[in-house]
């Protein structure tokens, strides 16, 4: 299955966004090499200013000594989890999304093996706590998220696994590891089948797609 994702990942072409004026930043996506394999989340600190007690990955801003966003989602990851880029097997990186304060985020997925010794920055993280992929990949979610982006609406999964929930920007990842990595049939930009639909107001991004960037 891991085998596959890399090839999947290595042939697919992720949606760029131009970065002119907008803030920068990367995630890692660890997939835990285990007999069944998982995927690692952190719960930001119930003591930050914002997005506290959300799950998201490991990741932030990109800093002015970072090489590239690869780095910056490696260095973030180190930072945040302690997690040793050097344990880190590039998989592939996914499209760019944008977050609700207008910062243009970039994932990478990533292979680590099980057992790391891991640990929480407590100034910025309450948890690290790992899902089985198979949840994903069987479409388990509790309910759907319709979020209108620039008038169109965006089909997001709500998943409820570990005592937390996993939604918004973390699941819009999701969706395209899921779609590109695993072949699954599912798709940000089509109702599911069955299922419980929350809507949310209009988001206006106007981000245009950067047809020339490498970085």
């Amino acid at each position: 299955m891991l085998e596959n994702l890399r090839e999947r990942l290595q042939a697919h072409a992720p949606r760029r966004l131009a970065s002119g004026g907008v803030p920068q930043a990367a995630v890692l996506m660890p997939i835990v090499d285990r007999r069944e394999p998982t995927l690692l989340f952190t719960r930001r600190a119930a003591h930050l200013a914002t997005h506290s007690g959300q799950v998201a990955f490991p990741g932030g801003k990109r800093e002015h000594g970072d090489a590239d966003l690869l780095a910056t989602a490696l260095r973030e990851a180190e930072e945040e989890i302690a997690l040793p880029p050097a344990r880190v097997e590039l998989l592939g990186r996914l499209s760019d999304v944008i977050s609700l304060h207008g910062i243009r985020v970039t994932p990478y997925v990533g292979l680590i093996p099980p057992g790391l010794p891991l640990t929480p920055d407590p100034t910025e993280l309450d948890a690290i706590f790992e899902v089985p992929l198979s949840l994903f990949l069987d479409d388990r979610r509790h309910h759907t998220d319709v979020i209108p982006v620039d008038g169109r609406p965006h089909y997001v999964p709500s998943y409820h696994a570990a005592g937390q929930v996993i939604w918004g920007l973390s699941a819009m990842m999701l969706v395209e590891l899921l779609a590109e990595g695993f072949a699954r049939p599912v798709s940000l930009y089509h109702e599911p089948a069955e299922g419980r639909l929350c809507y949310f107001p209009n988001r206006q991004v106007m981000v245009r797609e950067d047809l020339s960037s490498t970085s």
